[in-house]
């Protein structure tokens, strides 16, 4: 009986310093509380006026054990205390291996790809015939394309070079041709457009075809004039 006794004292007293290891330092008092009552068993082995000392004895220890050694995760991310780098880390906050949060991910830069150069190729503009007097459809058509230019940088170089079909001498046709690129140049500043962005207003005539001159759709094709921006 007396092996009993001094045995059983010491596994119950590891017992609870093992329990109190595993807990968090704030739950001291449960160690004491659990200890004390150990404690208060123990004595009640030896005899009862022994139990009071026992708890107090036991209760102690396992309080102060448990201050010291406890390994618990006060922040709760899964990372012991002792490991913990970065305590107080906010609930729900995914942690590394050291209890941080990741670094943020670097800020995607979308990179704008800015066209350098851009044409606009104005075939709804008709002109009188065998003239370079805009009509009213044709100014409403050049009032969408003013509002369009607006829009572009000061930097913004607009070079607007008038086309004719076939159809009469070359001669001719150059001077038809740069009467309508003056004209349409002189509608879009008319509407806004800056005169100090046009670096250049030209004809070009017949002599740049997009399309068979022999026929009728042809030659519609080939009377045009094109605004070209260079960013």
């Amino acid at each position: 009986m007396s092996i009993v006794r001094t045995a059983l004292p010491l596994v119950l007293l590891t017992g609870v310093l093992t329990g109190c290891a595993g807990l968090q330092k704030t739950d001291w008092p449960t160690c004491a509380a659990v200890g004390g009552v150990t404690g208060a068993g123990l004595g009640a082995i030896e005899s009862t006026s022994w139990a009071g000392g026992g708890a107090l004895f036991v209760g102690t220890m396992a309080a102060a054990y448990c201050w010291v050694h406890g390994d618990g995760d006060e922040d709760g991310d899964g990372v012991p205390d002792r490991r913990d780098k970065c305590p107080g880390t906010p609930k729900g906050v995914q942690v590394d291996a050291d209890g941080c949060p990741p670094p943020a991910p670097a800020p995607m830069v979308e990179e704008v790809v800015v066209v350098q150069e851009e044409t606009i190729v104005i075939r709804d503009v008709h002109f009188e015939f065998d003239k370079a007097t805009l009509t009213a459809a044709d100014k409403e058509v050049l009032s969408t394309i003013a509002t369009r230019l607006k829009q572009e940088t000061s930097t913004a170089q607009l070079r607007v070079t008038g086309h004719t079909d076939s159809v009469g001498s070359d001669a001719y046709n150059q001077r038809l041709s740069d009467k309508r690129a003056n004209s349409v140049v002189q509608y879009l500043v008319e509407s806004g457009v800056p005169r100090a962005s046009f670096v250049s207003v030209e004809g070009a005539g017949e002599s740049q075809p997009v399309a068979d001159n022999s026929t009728a759709d042809g030659r519609a094709m080939n009377r045009r004039t094109e605004i070209k921006i260079n960013r």
